[in-house]
């Protein structure tokens, strides 16, 4: 086991979620920090919220590729004979998780940043393609029948380890559903006040038309 590139590779994984996309645009274009503004953090969600719908989607795909990014590292292991085969998912996991924590307390913005969620989809979408995929599926059903952004993203979360649990996507490690649990714990968590809003019928519901800035 080669611990100084796992080290290297964990370190790069963090760095890269740590890019915070919706900031940093917001700053560059539009000369505005956008966790000022909305909600108050720097994900995709409150950029679509506060600078529109071009630049929230820029951010979002931007903050999914970091995920998914940073979670490939792994396969750097592979290569390089640092670790046996049959451990990429464990270190997939360890370098994914380390991008989403880059990305909730990014080191290049005195680690105020976003919820993860985007960055945890490009997690997933790295190890596990088609249950994200309908993991997407599922928060869009609940996002349009709902109007609520943080109600499907919470859903969505908690697919992701149930799908696992079905025979046709059952992975021969069972760490990746117990890693499941403990990500959609951490999207409640981070997802707290949203919680709260909801329960009080205060919580903002999405609007399509998200063309202006507001």
């Amino acid at each position: 086991m080669n611990i100084l590139l796992i080290a290297i590779l964990g370190v790069a994984a963090y760095l890269i979620g740590s890019i915070c996309t919706g900031v940093w645009v917001g700053k560059a274009y539009y000369g505005i920090d956008i966790r000022q503004h909305g909600s108050g953090n720097s994900g995709a969600t409150n950029t679509f919220r506060v600078l529109g719908k071009k630049p929230g989607a820029a951010v979002m795909l931007i903050d999914i590729f970091k995920g998914w990014t940073a979670t490939s590292l792994a396969g750097f292991l592979i290569i390089f004979n640092a670790v046996p085969a049959d451990q990429l998912v464990v270190y997939q996991l360890i370098f994914g998780a380390l991008a989403v924590l880059g990305h909730i307390f990014p080191v290049y913005e005195r680690f105020k940043g976003g919820k993860g969620v985007a960055t945890l989809l490009g997690m997933m979408l790295a190890i596990q393609p088609l249950v994200a995929l309908m993991c997407i599926i599922v928060f869009m059903v609940v996002l349009f029948t709902s109007k609520y952004v943080s109600l499907g993203s919470m859903v969505a979360a908690l697919a992701f380890p149930i799908l696992l649990l079905l025979p046709r996507f059952h992975p021969d490690n069972p760490i990746l559903i117990i890693f499941g649990f403990v990500i959609f714990a951490v999207v409640v968590l981070t997802h707290r006040k949203n919680i709260n809003r909801l329960l009080q019928g205060e919580e903002s519901k999405a609007n399509i038309h998200l063309g202006r800035r507001r």
